[in-house]
């Protein structure tokens, strides 16, 4: 059965889960361009951090990072290379912009790899299929070549 929950990213059982993905980020594109955040970021202050367990073993986690103009950034949504192909990624994307939804947030914001990084296809490509369209940079960072923006409106009570 899998289970979400709020956690902490810092903990001995989710620190390699958050290191897996910090290391998937750090050979997926040029150093300046990549925004991952490290365990200690994921647990300071405006964030909140899930894990996604099943069976109590962490297979991964996402954070939401409240922004100040209404949205919140969707950040570190990762699945460990043995669980992938379960959809787990999407069962993650959707906790986030339920809890975002219920908590009145306008909509989610994210930053990924552009079309030319193709270590990034399959979460634009599930980002696409949640409703995610591209968009201008979103709060807090400027235009990159290797990044490509993405929104999701949240309609209350959806």
């Amino acid at each position: 059965m899998i289970d979400i929950r709020e956690a902490d990213p810092t903990s001995d059982a989710l620190r390699p889960v958050v290191q897996a993905h910090f290391a998937h980020s750090e050979t997926a594109g040029p150093a300046e361009s990549n925004h991952t955040m490290d365990a200690d970021s994921l647990a300071g202050p405006g964030i909140r951090f899930w894990a996604l367990y099943e069976s109590d073993q962490p297979l991964g986690c996402g954070a939401l990072k409240t922004l100040p103009d209404g949205t919140a950034e969707v950040k570190s949504v990762h699945i460990i290379s043995q669980a992938r192909g379960r959809g787990l990624a999407r069962v993650m994307m959707n906790h986030l912009a339920e809890l975002a939804r219920d908590e009145g947030v306008s909509a989610l914001v994210l930053e990924t790899g552009a079309a030319h990084l193709t270590e990034y296809d399959a979460a634009r490509k599930l980002y696409e299929a949640l409703g995610y369209s591209y968009c201008e940079p979103i709060f807090g960072y400027t235009n990159d070549p290797n990044s490509a923006f993405m929104r999701l409106a949240l309609e209350p009570g959806r």
